[in-house]
């Protein structure tokens, strides 16, 4: 894991880093480089519009080493000179589901072989030669998939899931209102009923309203897998609640120290800490992505025009499935476990599970945001 004590990447010193921060002023745009934090906010109020007209760090206010601003968590006690906020602003976010297609046959072929590993490679090996090749290499919506798709069909095997897996069209979703995600330090939000639940260790990108893709981040994309369980129309309730969408800690812009291939290369690590002495190591391998991440952004923008940005959740191949409590029961969270996702070039996006009525309300919306801006004297910058 990357040492979660100091949130940036592992090459810190290389890296161009946006984000944002609460001095008790309000929401302020900065740029980290070289450790050191440059409030940009006169340059650009927002962030969705310090993207739009980027081009090379601007100028800003030096307010030192990121070391200096006493950044602390939410659970600390301890009171720091700044808060560290979800680095985007005005920016629609959005999430890609079952975008590894190999984890979704499988978890179907396990269903079917109900365990036995020679049953299910016996499975496995009788689609591929009906579909003439291996099914852990079907592209997504390619003659094969279409092929594959048949085969399940007749066996009895098809679910919805597996068409946004390896059929034409991605499944993309609004996860969460503009301004509503939390970031690094803060609590995450859990369904008061939910009682089967985890968190989706993932990468974000970001892109800009011409649909350029300018940078990426970290995220957890909160999952509720009963409500989901029950029934694929309650997505809505299984992702979009208070505290259920965690972006950070900074969106690294792409340079030549980091591009869309390091998205691509990404290892993604999970770490779970409970109160109970519960501990929980996960990964998520990028290059096992059905669908490369500029196809999931090409979908999402095709026919729909984002003026402001947005963010998408890219999924996640992390399916927990270790006992807790009671044996056969898998992985739940219990309030206060501590969330911490990380991979090195993004940094580590560290949160607590709380309940979505537990956490901060949120209660700073748009309006509030341009009376806040307008009262800093800084719309129109």
């Amino acid at each position: 894991m990357t040492n979660t004590a100091f949130p940036l990447p592992q090459d810190w010193r290389d890296a161009v880093l946006v984000g944002r921060i609460d001095m008790g002023e309000g929401p302020t745009p900065i740029v980290v480089k070289e450790g050191r934090v440059f409030d940009v906010s006169k340059t650009a109020p927002t962030v969705s519009e310090l993207l739009e007209k980027w081009n090379g760090v601007p100028s800003g206010k030096d307010l030192g080493d990121i070391n200096d601003l006493g950044l602390t968590t939410a659970w600390s006690g301890e009171k720091g000179k700044a808060k560290l906020l979800a680095p985007v602003d005005l920016q629609c976010v959005k999430a890609a589901g079952v975008t590894f297609a190999v984890s979704a046959m499988e978890r179907v072929i396990e269903e079917r072989a109900k365990g036995d590993p020679g049953k299910a490679q016996a499975i496995r090996e009788e689609l591929a030669s009906r579909i003439g090749t291996d099914i852990r290499k079907v592209v997504p919506g390619s003659p094969e998939a279409a092929k594959l798709k048949a085969a399940l069909i007749a066996d009895g095997l098809w679910s919805q899931y597996l068409e946004v897996a390896i059929g034409p069209d991605a499944e993309v979703f609004t996860k969460a209102p503009p301004l509503s995600s939390v970031g690094w330090g803060d609590y995450v939000g859990i369904r008061t009923q939910s009682t089967w639940n985890n968190p989706e260790p993932e990468i974000v990108v970001v892109v800009d309203r011409a649909g350029k893709t300018i940078g990426a981040t970290l995220g957890n994309d909160v999952n509720l897998r009963d409500y989901e369980g029950r029934s694929a129309l309650l997505l809505g309730k299984a992702k979009d609640n208070n505290a259920a969408s965690a972006l950070g800690p900074f969106i690294r812009v792409f340079d030549d120290k980091f591009t869309i291939d390091d998205v691509r290369k990404a290892v993604v690590e999970l770490e779970i800490v409970g109160t109970d002495n519960y501990r929980l190591e996960g990964r998520s391998t990028m290059t096992e992505i059905s669908r490369d991440p500029l196809e999931l952004v090409k979908q999402t923008i095709s026919e729909h025009q984002y003026p402001d940005g947005f963010v998408l959740f890219l999924g996640t191949l992390f399916a927990p499935t270790q006992d807790r409590d009671v044996k056969g029961s898998g992985f739940t969270h219990k309030d206060g476990d501590v969330v911490r996702i990380s991979t090195p070039k993004l940094g580590v996006l560290e949160n607590r599970v709380t309940t979505c009525k537990q956490a901060p309300p949120w209660t700073f919306g748009i309006s509030d945001l341009m009376k806040n801006l307008m009262k800093r004297g800084l719309l129109g910058a």
